[in-house]
């Protein structure tokens, strides 16, 4: 998997949250490496010139898509990250 593709990616409609995968190394190389994941949250839309822009803004018809794919975003994140030890 590339550095900058997403994990996992959440989608309804023109709107997507991606989850992305990341390694933190321990300073002082003590401790393990931990990893950790974030959420982009993103709305895809056509421009002027008919191309394909995205955007971190939502209009109010996107916000039940948007909650729903962040939703299902932190339940994989909880079910990827539950049971890592602190």
């Amino acid at each position: 998997m590339a550095a900058n593709s997403p994990e996992k990616v959440f989608r309804i409609g023109l709107v997507n949250a991606s989850v992305f995968k990341n390694t933190i190394e321990p300073k002082n190389g003590q401790g393990q490496p931990k990893t950790v994941r974030s959420v982009s949250l993103q709305r895809r839309y056509l421009d002027d010139e008919d191309k394909w822009q995205s955007t971190t803004s939502f209009q109010l018809s996107d916000m039940p898509a948007a909650v729903r794919v962040m939703q299902l975003a932190m339940e994989y994140v909880e079910s990827m990250e539950a049971d890592v030890a602190i």
